[in-house]
């Protein structure tokens, strides 16, 4: 088959096959999840409500959302699906069936994880492993301040208040104010001077300061706010939840900066075992500081915050009060998904973002060009755990009965770190489909294979609801060999990929080339000029 079909083919306009699509698989699901309805259609309604089918008729329907994106359409048309799919389908068939809601809420929230993650990984080239950590800070940074954890805390120190009083909080203010002021005073004087023996032992003293500053001030406010605990059995109010949003942001990005200090300097498979190593330490500090956390019993009930108004639209559209949380944050996720996809685009293009590239391709090439090692890696560092942080306290809210520390183990960083590389190291549009894809194998997809094939005649040694984690793992290692550069590869990770196979052809399923875009000119961007055969090398005289 020769190029020129194949190009018009991919320019036949698909604007029309695109509605119909989300016209049946919207009205498919919205029948799937309804059970009136499903009882009054006899086989067909038992056919539908079989699990594994509905779990089938969500993917398609999630689908559309990826047809809408690749497929060659009006611009009205994509903005119609796309709209219609988040803002309207889902939440009417989540009414009906609010495990819906809970797989939605999920599969933004892995979304975000991964594309943060994917700023770490994909963008920079820093292995991580721990990266769940950051999500435990973010969801126990609600966890405890959102349930009746705080009045335990509280109580605790009213009753071993010991010598701590007002002054000690005037002291821990001081000494913090003191030793953060001496830290960038020291860093200053020393900028564009290697640092001596003298600057770090300074700045080393400087940073045990902050950290007994920062201890004296948070012990003498607990104290100080023993008598309130009492009022607190509950947890804050929930007026907090979104005071709480920002300091999770910011919690995340501290922890995530003094995670990377250490251990930044290290690279590849070093750094890999070393953040491995400390997600672990977090969830083993979880599960033994009993007094903040609660340990292995999980928190208290947590709150999440409540809109009025919008309280008042999902009961006028026939939500029971119990499904008004899940509503919220549904809506909640969708707007901060769009902020991270948006400070994602923004920072791809930045200055920064080619550094993280730079720095991933080449470090000793990137540092010879006047690139700051440490400083740009803990950016992204700290960029990615805040994404992290949020999610996590968003996670806590959807949890409202408990997070335990079993919620931060290994596999959850390995399970986020699979959807980028599913998807495509350094793709946006990849990393959120792989997210996709992963949480509805694991949510929706695989449990309901288990549940349709439990009662079946089948030996328990080839049995699917035996098998969920072997078929999850045959089915990533047949998309990684059929598709080594990820589902939606990032056009210079699949030309890298694909170097020397094929110098005319455009790049393999590069998302700019499917949108229309000349691959040939985006083949021109620095770093990756295009070449014909007879071209002569060394430049044109």
């Amino acid at each position: 088959m020769t190029a020129a079909p194949t190009q018009a083919r991919r320019r036949q306009d698909m604007t029309l096959p695109l509605l119909l699509l989300a016209a049946v698989t919207s009205l498919v699901l919205i029948i799937s999840q309804h059970g009136d309805v499903l009882a009054r259609l006899g086989g067909l309604g038992t056919f539908l409500g079989n699990p594994l089918v509905r779990a089938v008729v969500l993917s398609l329907f999630l689908a559309n959302l990826l047809f809408a994106y690749r497929w060659r359409t009006q611009p009205w048309a994509k903005v119609l699906v796309g709209a219609a799919c988040l803002l309207l389908v889902l939440p009417w068939a989540g009414r009906d069936n609010t495990s819906l809601f809970d797989t939605a809420i999920q599969i933004g929230i892995f979304a975000a994880l991964a594309l943060g993650l994917n700023i770490v990984v994909g963008l920079a080239g820093l292995l991580d492993l721990g990266y769940v950590a950051f999500f435990a800070v973010g969801a126990y940074m609600w966890g405890i301040f959102g349930s009746g954890q705080i009045a335990t805390i509280l109580k605790y120190y009213g009753e071993h208040a010991g010598a701590t009083n007002a002054g000690t909080l005037v002291i821990g203010l001081l000494l913090t104010v003191i030793t953060a002021a001496s830290m960038l005073f020291i860093r200053r004087a020393g900028k564009g001077r290697a640092p001596s023996r003298a600057s770090s032992i300074s700045f080393g003293l400087a940073s045990f300061g902050l950290v007994a500053g920062l201890t004296l001030t948070g012990r003498a406010l607990l104290v100080l706010n023993a008598a309130k605990a009492q009022g607190l059995a509950t947890g804050l109010d929930a007026g907090f939840f979104w005071l709480f949003l920002a300091l999770s942001i910011f919690a995340a990005a501290v922890m995530g900066v003094l995670i990377g200090l250490p251990v930044l300097r290290l690279k590849g498979d070093y750094l890999a075992i070393i953040t491995l190593g400390l997600g672990e330490v977090i969830r083993v500090l979880a599960n033994n500081l009993t007094l903040y956390t609660n340990g292995s019993q999980g928190t208290p009930p947590i709150k999440s915050a409540s809109v009025p108004w919008l309280d008042a639209l999902a009961g006028r559209l026939g939500f029971s009060p119990d499904q008004y949380p899940l509503f919220f944050l549904y809506f909640l996720v969708l707007i901060i998904i769009s902020l991270i996809i948006l400070v994602n685009i923004r920072l791809d293009r930045s200055r920064i973002g080619r550094a993280w590239i730079a720095i991933r391709d080449d470090e000793v090439a990137a540092q010879a060009m006047g690139i700051p090692l440490m400083r740009t890696k803990l950016i992204a560092f700290a960029t990615g755990a805040s994404f992290a942080g949020i999610m996590g306290m968003i996670f806590a809210a959807k949890q409202a009965a408990t997070i335990t520390p079993e919620s931060f183990v290994l596999n959850q960083s390995i399970g986020v770190l699979s959807m980028v590389i599913l998807g495509g190291m350094g793709s946006i549009p990849g990393v959120i489909l792989g997210a996709a894809v992963v949480t509805l194998l694991n949510l929706s997809i695989l449990p309901s294979l288990g549940e349709a094939t439990a009662n079946m005649n089948i030996p328990q040694q080839v049995n699917p609801a035996q098998l969920q984690r072997l078929v999850f793992g045959v089915i990533l290692v047949v998309a990684m060999l059929f598709r080594p550069e990820g589902l939606l590869p990032n056009q210079r990770q699949a030309m890298q990929l694909h170097e020397g196979e094929d110098d005319n052809a455009p790049a393999v399923d590069s998302i700019e080339a499917d949108s229309g875009q000349d691959a040939h000119a985006e083949m021109a961007s620095p770093g990756l000029a295009g070449r014909e055969d007879d071209e002569r090398t060394g430049g044109v005289k």
